[in-house]
């Protein structure tokens, strides 16, 4: 992953990978889970899954790049990191495409697809949690992976060049906030179609969810052939802000499209 220098666009790009990273398939099958449970044990705190759990994920981050912030004089981030964090995505990725497309052809026609998550999956009891706090420390529980931490630390590394640790908890922040907006969005969806659970509502989560397989196994692939071709990986330096920036577009405008067929459909009034 190159970051630009300027700090404008670190900034930017670092927002608008927060944002990506709360439209990664674990988050939206674990906000699903919390959601779904929540309905049932606290209505009024269900909308707000989402955006706890992205506040307890968020908070390991400042975390990881405070701490890394403050090694930054005497550690780099070394070349093995980024490699290995590059296979494990693609691998990820491929796997949550092919989990989601197949969550989408297999949910009987009378029931909401659920996002599927390979941590969400493994911690599916961490899903039964009501307080707040506890939301919010299951989104910081997931934070603890290679991806997030490594990303975190490469942001830190970075930040630091312009000015220190403060530069690097600034880009936590960034990276924060723009994951918070992603699965505050998300859980506010989530539990609008539960609430419903209609036919419309229905059709809604599989518009999401063939979104969310489609675009997994595109990012994925596009990994793969720019580790393969150094051609592609030249034409991609310089571009990631504008990539990500497409990713997030995609899944929004199928956000929208659900949010129009979850729309109620318009009676009429034929009284005279």
């Amino acid at each position: 992953m190159d970051l630009p220098n300027d700090w404008i666009a670190l900034l930017a790009l670092v927002f608008v990978f927060g944002a990506k990273h709360g439209l990664d398939a674990d988050h939206l099958a674990t906000i699903d889970g919390l959601t779904r449970y929540n309905l049932r044990q606290a209505p009024a705190r269900a909308r707000w899954c989402g955006s706890l759990f992205s506040l307890g994920h968020g908070a390991v981050v400042m975390i990881i790049a405070l701490g890394v912030g403050i090694a930054s004089t005497q550690w780099q981030v070394p070349e093995w990191m980024e490699n290995v964090g590059t296979w494990i995505s693609i691998s990820f990725l491929t796997l949550l495409g092919l989990l989601n497309l197949r969550a989408v052809l297999l949910t009987a026609a009378d029931a909401v697809v659920a996002p599927v998550g390979l941590k969400a999956g493994l911690l599916t009891r961490l899903q039964s949690a009501s307080h707040p706090l506890a939301i919010a420390a299951v989104g910081a529980l997931f934070a603890l992976s290679f991806d997030t931490m490594s990303q975190a630390a490469l942001f830190a590394v970075t930040a630091t060049r312009h000015g220190g640790v403060a530069h690097a908890l600034v880009l936590g922040l960034a990276f924060t906030g723009g994951m918070l907006v992603m699965d505050g969005i998300n859980g506010l969806w989530i539990a609008r179609l539960l609430r419903r659970a209609d036919h419309r509502a229905r059709i809604a989560s599989r518009v999401m969810g063939l979104m969310v397989a489609i675009i997994s196994l595109s990012v994925a692939a596009f990994g793969l052939s720019r580790w393969l071709r150094t051609d592609i990986a030249a034409w991609y330096e310089g571009k990631e802000l504008g990539l990500g920036v497409s990713v997030i577009v995609l899944l929004a405008l199928s956000f929208l499209v659900g949010q129009g067929l979850a729309r109620p459909p318009v009676v009429a009034n034929t009284a005279r």
